[in-house]
């Protein structure tokens, strides 16, 4: 059987973060589902197109790498790709405890599913999305924070 991850967010913008957990992942699965999740409670900064782009020029030369957008149940769609495994990464044990009770309630719904949780390497722990928007929207210089590459 194949071990098809899907490692869901915002990506709002996807960060140095993101990508390193990703990369470390790839070993770990055949498939990686990089999924764009549309939320309209959550009003994004960035258009979801731009997002999408962002992600796919990052791991452009990574056959096993998909991106796609999906909306409702993260556990829904993981179901509807044959996916049994949801990737994770972690920052902090607020990070951990936040994500378990996801997880936890993700295994309720969808029993076949588990949680596989990547600690962020320590450099890039401080690092997340809102504080990547807050840097650019106040007219710093968030590169140092993205994907090599990628402009916002």
């Amino acid at each position: 059987m194949k071990k098809i991850a899907v490692f869901p967010g915002s990506f709002d913008p996807i960060t140095k973060g993101h990508e390193s957990v990703i990369i470390r992942a790839i070993p770990l699965f055949d498939e990686i589902i990089i999924a764009v999740g549309q939320n309209p409670e959550k009003r994004a900064m960035f258009p979801l197109e731009k997002r999408l782009g962002w992600i796919k020029k990052v791991f452009m030369e990574v056959p096993a790498i998909s991106v796609e957008t999906y909306s409702g149940l993260t556990v829904d769609y993981c179901k509807r790709k044959g996916a049994r495994y949801l990737l994770r990464g972690l920052r902090t044990s607020a990070d951990f405890e936040f994500e378990r009770s996801i997880g936890q309630t993700n295994k309720k719904l969808y029993p076949e599913i588990e949680t596989v949780f990547l600690l962020t390497t320590p450099e890039l722990t401080p690092i997340n999305s809102s504080i990547v928007r807050d840097v650019y929207r106040n007219g710093g210089d968030a590169s140092r924070f993205i994907p090599d590459g990628i402009k916002l």
